[in-house]
């Protein structure tokens, strides 16, 4: 199970570094990303929230293109990451992605399965849902299918697998925070705030990663290398 945001390809993006392609459209998080694939990671999570300014009390843009771009994300109430959790069978081949309009900043939601008779469902075109049958989760691929792929997980089994998220998540966040201090040292540390909103995790100082960067980011201060 891999936390995973849509990623394309960047298509003359130029405000900072990023990968040229990413693999099956989704690119996982963790901590092991390299700096032009956390780069990548920033320049979609921030696409998703490039929307102008309307009637929601939000204020115009800046001027300059960088705070232009970063605008949505630092201002939005609610912010969305188009991606989810994607689960894959090893033994099987097969994968559970989450669908259109499915956000990373609602995995928690996966916990409702945790309930008697739990469900939960991830998106449209695909439509994947999971749903709990006795100490079994049922992962459909696609819920509009009758011959949907499934994968069944044993639900102690997806409690260990959504505290692994979490880890990676965690692990993303603290390369995210060091990369955003060293390519976006005027916006590091809001950005790092609204990213701590969308991946849902706690506040910095109760996150396990690296120390230098917990310390930067709580005292909202640093300064470029």
């Amino acid at each position: 199970m891999q936390p995973v945001v849509e990623a394309y390809a960047p298509d003359g993006f130029a405000l900072w570094p990023v990968s040229e392609t990413a693999p099956d459209r989704h690119l996982a998080l963790s901590g092991e990303l390299t700096p032009l694939e956390v780069g990548t990671v920033l320049r979609y999570v921030v696409g998703c929230n490039d929307i102008d300014p309307g009637n929601d009390g939000r204020p115009p843009r800046p001027a300059d293109a960088l705070g232009s771009f970063l605008h949505g994300l630092l201002t939005f109430d609610s912010l969305f990451a188009a991606g989810g959790l994607k689960v894959t069978d090893t033994a099987t081949g097969v994968v559970f992605r989450p669908g259109c309009c499915n956000g990373l900043e609602e995995w928690r939601d996966w916990n409702q399965v945790f309930a008697v008779g739990g469900s939960a469902c991830f998106g449209h075109d695909p439509s994947p849902c999971a749903e709990r049958d006795g100490e079994i989760v049922r992962l459909t691929v696609d819920a509009q299918r009758i011959d949907s792929p499934v994968i069944d997980v044993p639900t102690v089994e997806l409690r260990h697998l959504l505290a692994g998220v979490e880890r990676d998540l965690a692990g993303f966040l603290a390369l995210a925070t060091d990369w955003a201090y060293r390519n976006l040292p005027r916006h590091a540390f809001p950005v790092i705030s609204a990213l701590i909103r969308v991946l849902d995790l706690p506040g910095p100082g109760d996150i396990h990663s690296g120390q230098p960067a917990r310390l930067q980011l709580e005292r909202g201060t640093a300064s470029a290398p």
